[in-house]
């Protein structure tokens, strides 16, 4: 026998080991889990994909696992859903909150708009709770717990996940009207098939991590290491950070539902922020000097900010043939960043059949103060014993300094009963 022959045949009893030890392993998930997991020459591949050139990429998503899975866990529990439903949202979005699809399905569980709005997530110009770790996953939890009770059977609920569960219905009916995904599973698109496949390797590289010496990078952060505090006026993130003395980094990832970096103030609305926990003593010490701070600021700033609007205003465009960012924005005569900021988008790059949500032109940008202030008219008519910083007090969000500039006026003594003051910009 020559050495080339020797070397094939080691590497066919060691590919023969490990055949018949993966399905060992298999039949215990099988055995342990609600799931109809076997054996197949496909699975098999998909996992020796992933332990050979893609072991770094399975390190990051248990990284990644140690901050969302006790929040998902705990959710899961919650509603009485089996724990190995936590790899759907690995296979979903690689556990990224501001992921987003082609067509528009954003945050953990990948979302559509449509499918958010059934589950009471809140998305406007500032805020997308798709994107909102604890919500998204309540969300997902009511609509898995939906789909099983119109399927009974936790691998149809894959399915009918990526399926739809109308469709889901209709392959059924061809397959002889019985819910067993054993049956219905070559009447499902390759897509679908593949998704739960890909589902059932998930489980099994999480499971068995330790017997292939994968282990996740050291990290001492987590969801639950955290707290919310409600919202009693705007805030930057920013502001926040540099008040606090806290990583910006930190923030962003504990509060990935806002689109801007910014909390808004909306009457009658809740919005609250997520800080780690050991900050919110800090916040609620210094809860005075961070709003004056945030007010500051914004009263000196000058750049425009998109109006507060719901979801429903916002345009549905699909990228075409020779689209790009520019040409996009001027045909709809709006500009490149707030693009960007509706959609999630990191850099410049489209594909064709790519779903964009564009604000209208008239809804696009506002000064921050217009977007803030309600005043007759616009306009505020000087009464006796007024002064400039009295007015000024009347509204909060308005500054001496800015009342000052809209109105041309250097000196308060040019202030008499009967003038006409703007109180923002037109």
């Amino acid at each position: 026998m020559t050495f080339s022959q020797v070397k094939n045949q080691k590497i066919a009893i060691k590919e023969a080991s490990f055949t018949t030890q993966l399905k060992s392993r298999l039949e215990i998930l099988n055995q342990n889990t609600p799931f109809y997991i076997t054996y197949n020459p496909v699975l098999e591949q998909l996992i020796k994909t992933y332990l050979g050139g893609r072991q770094k990429t399975i390190t990051e998503l248990m990284t990644k696992a140690d901050y969302y899975f006790p929040l998902i866990e705990n959710q899961l529990l919650k509603y009485n859903i089996p724990p190995q439903m936590k790899y759907l949202a690995v296979i979903e979005s690689a556990l990224q909150p501001l992921a987003k699809s082609k067509v528009g399905a954003t945050g953990l569980w990948q979302f559509t708009s449509s499918t958010g709005k059934i589950f009471d997530l809140k998305m406007n110009s500032y805020i997308d709770e798709r994107s909102d770790p604890l919500k998204s996953t309540e969300a997902a939890c009511l609509y898995l717990l939906k789909l099983y009770n119109i399927f009974n059977d936790w691998d149809l609920v894959l399915a009918a996940y990526n399926f739809g569960p109308g469709n889901l219905t209709k392959a059924i009916k061809r397959s002889g009207g019985v819910n067993s995904y054993k049956k219905v599973k070559p009447y499902l698109p390759l897509e679908t098939r593949s998704t739960i496949t890909t589902f059932y390797a998930m489980m099994y590289l999480f499971e068995y991590s330790k017997e292939h010496e994968i282990y996740p990078n050291v990290t001492t952060s987590n969801f639950y290491g955290s707290d919310t505090i409600n919202v009693k006026n705007e805030l930057n993130l920013k502001q926040i950070s540099a008040v606090l003395n806290t990583d910006i980094t930190t923030l962003k990832q504990l509060n990935p539902q806002y689109r801007l970096g910014i909390i808004p103030f909306v009457e009658g609305a809740n919005y609250t922020l997520r800080l780690p926990s050991n900050l919110k003593s800090d916040f609620i010490a210094n809860a005075d000097s961070i709003y004056s701070f945030a007010k500051r600021d914004n009263d000196s700033r000058k750049t425009l900010l998109p109006k507060y609007f719901e979801s429903e205003n916002l345009i549905k465009y699909t990228v075409k043939k020779g689209d790009n960012l520019g040409s996009i924005a001027k045909k709809f005569g709006v500009n490149i960043t707030n693009i960007k900021h509706f959609n999630h988008l990191k850099d410049s790059k489209l594909s064709i059949g790519q779903h964009l949500n564009i604000a209208p032109k008239n809804f696009e940008t506002t000064s921050k103060t217009e977007f803030a202030t309600k005043g007759e008219n616009n306009i505020y008519k000087v009464k006796n014993g007024d002064t400039l910083w009295g007015i000024a007090k009347k509204y909060p969000n308005i500054s001496l300094k800015q009342l000052k500039e809209w109105n041309h006026i250097t000196d308060g003594k040019q202030l008499k009963p009967g003038t006409k003051l703007k109180l923002y910009k037109s």
